[in-house]
Order: C-alpha cells, then sequence, then structure tokens
C-alpha cells in the first residue's frame, strides 16, 4: 500500500463556534481559531478539521449550508478563512473541511429558485414527489430529527424529502448537474489550499426514497467514484466519509486505494455499544469492555489490508469520551489517559475532539430551556408526549445529548472559561474551574501531556503506523494488544475499570513502559497489578 501523510497524521475537530471568540459576540470564530494555532502545534496534531463555517442561517448548527463558497457571518470573512489556511501550513497544519452535500439549506438560492418555480432547472436539484391519492406523503419515511421526512409544499402541491429538519432539503443526486456543481465547489475549495474533505452522511447520497433506501443505495460507489475523478485525484487530499451503517466490509471497499474512493470513513459501532439493542439512542445499558474489546479488534483484523481506520472516541454529535467510555468522576484524569493512550496507539488516523485532550466532560442541564440542539428539543416534546417524565427524559440527555459536546472550550479559570469576553451562545460546563488548559499546560502530569506523547510516539514510530495488531487473551475488563512491524513489537495494556486487576506477563520480555497514566515504581512486570483504569505500553525485546 502506497504510504500517505495521513496515516501518520492526528486530526484535531474543532467545533468553531464553541473553540475561542476573539470579538466578545459569545460565538467562536476563525479569529479565534488563529489565536490559537500555537496551542495545537504544541500538541502536536498535523491536521483541524472544522465542522462548517460556510453561510447558513443556522437552523442545525451549520450544517444547513445556504452558500458553500461565503463564510458564515459569525465566523469571520473568506479573508480570515485564507490567513488560517496560511497560518497553519505554516505550522505543518493542515485544514479538513467539512463537506455537507447530502443537503443544502432551504435558504440555499438553488432550492429558493426550484420551490417559486416549478419549470426551474433548480426543480430537480431536490427530490419532489405528488402526494398519494390520498394526499398524503409519497412514503412513510420518517426524518432522523424526528417527524415525516416528506414536508408538504402548499404552492407546488408536491412534497419534498429530507432525512433532517424540514430546513435541510435533500440534494438529488440522480441530477448531473447537481454532482457538477458540488465538484466544482470542491475544486474551488481546493484551489485554496485545503488538505481534504470530512463527508458530512456521504452513505446517504445514493438514497431513493421512493424505495425506501436512505443510505448504501444503488450508485453510492458509482458518485464516489466519478468525484474522486473530478476532484480528489488531482491534490493530495485526505477524505473521511461518515457512514454511521458502514461494515467493515463496505469501510474496506470504501478506502481500498484501489476502488479510487475515500481514505477513510467514520464507522460508529463502538460508540453505540451502550444503546439498547433496537430502541433510539438515548435509551443506554451499561458498556461491555468486552464487547468494545471485540468491536475495536475485528475492525482493525478486517481492515489490515487494503482499508484504512479512522479512530476516535467522541466527536460533535457523541458524549464526552471520558463521561462515555471511561469514569468522569474520581478517576477522570487516570481514565481520560488511558483512552488516549489505547487509541492512539492503535492501527489508523486518530481524531481528537476539542477539549478531549483535557479531558472535558458531560455537562448536564436542569431544564429544557438550558438545551440549544435541535435534535434535544425536538426529543424532549416527543418523549413528554410519549408519557415520559421531565427528570427521565433529562436524564436520558444528560447522557446522549449533542450539546454535552457543544459547550465552550475551557482555556482557563476566568469568567466564561477564557472562551469569550461575553455570555457565550450555550453555557460553560461549571467545572471550567479546574478543567482548563491553563491548568493542563502548567501541570507535567497532565491528561494534555499524555496525549502530545503519544502523538510523538505515533509520529517517530512506523510500527504504529503501519504494524500488524494482535488482542491479547486477558479479564473481561483489561483491553490489551500487541502492535508489530518490522521486528519491533509494542504491548499496551490498559484496564477499563474502577476495580484493581491482575495481568500475567510471562512470555513477554518487557521494560520500563514508555507511557504511562501514573508515577511508576518498581513492580513485577511478570505480573502486572493494574491500578483503576491504569494504561501502560511497552516495547519489547525478542
Amino acid at each position: 500500500m502506497e504510504r500517505k501523510w495521513w496515516q501518520s497524521a492526528v486530526i484535531y475537530q474543532i467545533y468553531p463556534r464553541s473553540f475561542k471568540d476573539s470579538n466578545g459576540d459569545g460565538i467562536g470564530d476563525l479569529a479565534g481559531i488563529i489565536s490559537k494555532l500555537d496551542y495545537l502545534e504544541k500538541l502536536g496534531v498535523t491536521a483541524l478539521w472544522l465542522c462548517p463555517v460556510y453561510r447558513s442561517p443556522n437552523d442545525d448548527n451549520g450544517y444547513d449550508i445556504s452558500d458553500y463558497r461565503q463564510i458564515m457571518a459569525e465566523f469571520g470573512t473568506m479573508a480570515e478563512m485564507e490567513e488560517l489556511i496560511k497560518k497553519a501550513k505554516q505550522r505543518g497544519i493542515k485544514i479538513v473541511m467539512d463537506l455537507v452535500v447530502n443537503h443544502t439549506s432551504d435558504e440555499h438560492q438553488w432550492f429558493i429558485e426550484a420551490k417559486k418555480d416549478p419549470q426551474s432547472k433548480y426543480r430537480d436539484y431536490y427530490i419532489w414527489r405528488d402526494p398519494k391519492p390520498d394526499g398524503s406523503a409519497p412514503t412513510a419515511l420518517q426524518s432522523v430529527f424526528g417527524g415525516p421526512a416528506w414536508e408538504y409544499d402548499q404552492a407546488s402541491e408536491q412534497y419534498y424529502f429530507h432525512q433532517f429538519s424540514r430546513k435541510q432539503p435533500d440534494l438529488n443526486w440522480e441530477n448531473e448537474n447537481v454532482r457538477a456543481e458540488v465538484y466544482e465547489m470542491m475544486n474551488f475549495w481546493v484551489k485554496k489550499g485545503i488538505g481534504g474533505f470530512r463527508m458530512d452522511v456521504i452513505d446517504l447520497i445514493g438514497k431513493v426514497p421512493e424505495k425506501n433506501i436512505t443510505s448504501n443505495g444503488p450508485k453510492l460507489h458509482e458518485y464516489l467514484k466519478e468525484m474522486h475523478q473530478n476532484v480528489l485525484e488531482k491534490g493530495d487530499l485526505v477524505t473521511v466519509g461518515e457512514t454511521w451503517g458502514a461494515t467493515p466490509a463496505l469501510a474496506k471497499f470504501y478506502s481500498d486505494p484501489k476502488q479510487k474512493e475515500l481514505s477513510m470513513v467514520f464507522q460508529f459501532e463502538h460508540v453505540q455499544l451502550d444503546q439498547v439493542p433496537g430502541k433510539p439512542k438515548w435509551f443506554t445499558r451499561p458498556l461491555s469492555v468486552t464487547k468494545l474489546k471485540e468491536v475495536i479488534s475485528k475492525w482493525q483484523v478486517e481492515l489490515a489490508d487494503g482499508g484504512w481506520n479512522s479512530l476516535f472516541w467522541n466527536n460533535h454529535d457523541l458524549p464526552r469520551a471520558v463521561s462515555a467510555f471511561g469514569d468522569d468522576g474520581l478517576y477522570r484524569v487516570q481514565s481520560a489517559k488511558m483512552l488516549a493512550i489505547v487509541l492512539h496507539l492503535l492501527k489508523g488516523t486518530p481524531y481528537i475532539y476539542q477539549g478531549e485532550e483535557i479531558g472535558m466532560t458531560n455537562c448536564p442541564i436542569s431544564d429544557i430551556d438550558q438545551a440549544n440542539d435541535i435534535e434535544t428539543k425536538n426529543m424532549y416534546q416527543e418523549y413528554l408526549a410519549k408519557g415520559y417524565s421531565k427528570a427521565e427524559i433529562l436524564a436520558m440527555i444528560a447522557r446522549k445529548g449533542r450539546d454535552n459536546a457543544r459547550t465552550p472550550m475551557q482555556w482557563d479559570n476566568t469568567a466564561n472559561a477564557g472562551f469569550s469576553s461575553s455570555q457565550p451562545w450555550l453555557a460553560v460546563n461549571p467545572n471550567y474551574q479546574t478543567i482548563n488548559v491553563l491548568a493542563a499546560l502548567a501541570d507535567k502530569n497532565s491528561i494534555f501531556y499524555t496525549y502530545q506523547n503519544s502523538i510523538a510516539y505515533r509520529k517517530s514510530h512506523d510500527v504504529i503506523i503501519y504494524g500488524d495488531y494482535t488482542l491479547i487473551d486477558t479479564a473481561p475488563s483489561i483491553f490489551a494488544y500487541t502492535r508489530s512491524y518490522a521486528g519491533q513489537t509494542v504491548l499496551v495494556v490498559a484496564n477499563f475499570s474502577k476495580e484493581p486487576q491482575t495481568l500475567e506477563l510471562p512470555k513477554y520480555q518487557v521494560q520500563t513502559p514508555f507511557i504511562a497514566n501514573y508515577e511508576q515504581q518498581p513492580r513485577d512486570l511478570k505480573c502486572l497489578e493494574l491500578r483503576p483504569y491504569e494504561a501502560l505500553a511497552f516495547e519489547i525485546k525478542d
């Protein structure tokens, strides 16, 4: 497999609205990101994935785009975007844009024209269908955000299709003019010097709504190959597709270089392990470490040859990593470091979500008025109507609501966590007094430095980038694996529980760990007594 820059990269995800506000309006912006580039360089990341910064009415926090070639006024100007690309590049950091092309905003010029004039060429840029004879929607498909996926337009007496909010009409990818417009727009950004694209719900673009096919449609791969030919092969770009329904076989197909589609995909099997099967994401059960090991190992092994993995614990749609997979109470620091060590020594490209590197946690709310997210607000009303109590619904939101990830970045212990000089658009987590960047940088044993060390080790050791993965058979709550390449072997051991665990390692010649999340004292390395959430990585001598 030809070596690519993104195989040794570490990508940092920025939610611009919540990262850093430079002008005191309570909303993060591009100038704020520019002001923190030295911090990101110190962490050691290779690329920044920006959630959408395009012009948008913000029905879904920027994922409803009204103009792909303009910057949202709240975030700044195109000149600032160009400055960000340039200044990041000077620090060896590439900018990855969020590509949202399954749908647009209903305020995009294309949709305005499509709605105004059924004879317009833009009508066919979207999916319009006649009602059934009784006037009802063409199919019973439901939108991801609740309610029907079809919206009736009184003027033209037709329905348009939307898989998300009614203000996010789906594009009709069967129309070659739509595809040409998308490729032209992508090339516009490539010319500005970006390093690639994260592709929002890209597995939905091949939809066939009248057949109830919403993802992995029959022409999906045809479209991706065409996109590769028209845009992606022209530059050394990283591409990661958001594919909620991907299996390892499908992911391998997307990311096999021979297929000429994408660099890698985000799959979500491991982050759904706390969900009750067959129920919406709000219904949870305790995380099974055994299942987590099985799922991670399956993806490591099945994409070992010919495909490529993305590695992540959290993002802007998911609970905070330490709250979901670790312990955000007593063992917050140890478990956050453990998650860093386990993830960054796997094979694939790691993604860090802003604040993960200082162990930011979920932020429960006491009233629905404190929520901002459209999905959360819709769910609250829907579940009240179903008879759930307010307390039950707020407990579900506390675990799985998307605002958990979106509270402002905690820079220091001054007002508003140093994020803004005025009231932020979303309340700061009250724990910012102790959990913040300033405190992390001042403490040589902080979570930040565990991330920094893990990233540095990965970049300088081919065994982590290209090595084979082997799961070691252990007690259920211990996750242990080896990475082997060109005569080198690394052993990673982690206790995913609050209880001490014992691990016997008679066959490995281990020495002092090169990374650990507790201070190390002399100990028996043949029979390891692992402390709560302890993680260690060793170089093994043959």
